[in-house]
């Protein structure tokens, strides 16, 4: 006995959200966190890619994913600043990726793999002796 698909507003489809749009996501919520730097792993590469590629690219930068119909693997490789606890980091980041993947696009994160590749100073400039 067949079923017929019926939607709540009477259109009948399937949506294909596009890895690129996911790994965009994962990176930007990554980054939302205090204490994250770049996310992938060359110097080199992240300059390039700074200077030739448009800013969902840059998001996309160490971020790899698989994604199925309903639920998502990520892959990110990142750069904590100097100071911050990595493995506060690390939590934070799996939240905020997870709550941000569910949020905008309904999919579930199976897995979220963090490599911590590096890490970075930050220079802070000396506050201004003039007032």
């Amino acid at each position: 006995m067949a079923e017929e698909k019926k939607t709540e507003h009477g259109f009948v489809g399937e949506t294909i959200i596009g890895d690129e749009v996911v790994a965009s996501i994962a990176g930007i919520a990554a980054k939302e966190i205090p204490g994250v730097g770049s996310l992938g792993r060359s110097t080199v590469r992240r300059a390039l890619t700074g200077w030739y590629a448009d800013a969902a690219e840059k998001a996309r930068s160490g971020v790899t994913v698989e994604v199925g119909k309903r639920e998502c693997i990520v892959d990110l490789q990142l750069n904590v600043h100097y100071g911050h606890n990595i493995p506060n980091i690390v939590n934070e980041v799996r939240k905020k990726v997870a709550a941000r993947l569910l949020e905008f696009t309904g999919l579930i994160a199976k897995e979220i793999n963090i490599r911590v590749v590096g890490i970075e100073i930050v220079s802070q400039k000396p506050p201004s002796r003039v007032q």
